[in-house]
């Protein structure tokens, strides 16, 4: 089935490549992070699944999103920073105090990861199966 828009003969490429490419295009720090954390994603949710999301022109890679029974989390990179949204964040627990954006949202909680950051890898792995946890608990 051909997706609409798509030229003849031209595919379009996985959420996983889409991905890739986004981390291979920005090349620096922020890279670095969205792989690690996109790894410790995965490590948490062996099920969850890849998106990309809101591709325009500005922004042809779009942004990474990690789904399992709904949005858990998305990953924006900014000049300064990594940003790890929560769909549902202001209804987790946070023990660790990994949120530290969008922390007045009645729905959703972030973590900014700037250059340098280390993460508690065991406390937001946590984060993502109490995410993930959430999502199953609501459908």
């Amino acid at each position: 089935m051909k997706k609409s828009g798509a030229k003849e003969g031209q595919r379009e490429a996985s959420p996983s490549r889409l991905i890739d490419a986004r981390i291979k295009a920005l090349g620096d720090w922020r890279g670095e992070t969205l792989a690690r954390v996109r790894a410790l994603i995965k490590e948490a949710d062996p099920d969850i699944v890849e998106d990309v999301k809101w591709r325009k022109p500005s922004s042809p890679l779009g942004v990474p999103v990690w789904e399992h029974a709904g949005i858990v989390c998305t990953g924006e990179t900014y000049k300064d920073k990594v940003k790890l949204t929560f769909a549902k964040g202001a209804a987790l627990e946070d023990p660790s105090g990994l949120f530290n954006a969008s922390l007045d949202g009645g729905t959703r909680r972030a973590i900014d990861l700037h250059e340098g950051d280390k993460i508690d890898e065991k406390a937001f792995k946590a984060l993502i199966r109490a995410a993930m946890a959430l999502n199953t608990s609501s459908k």
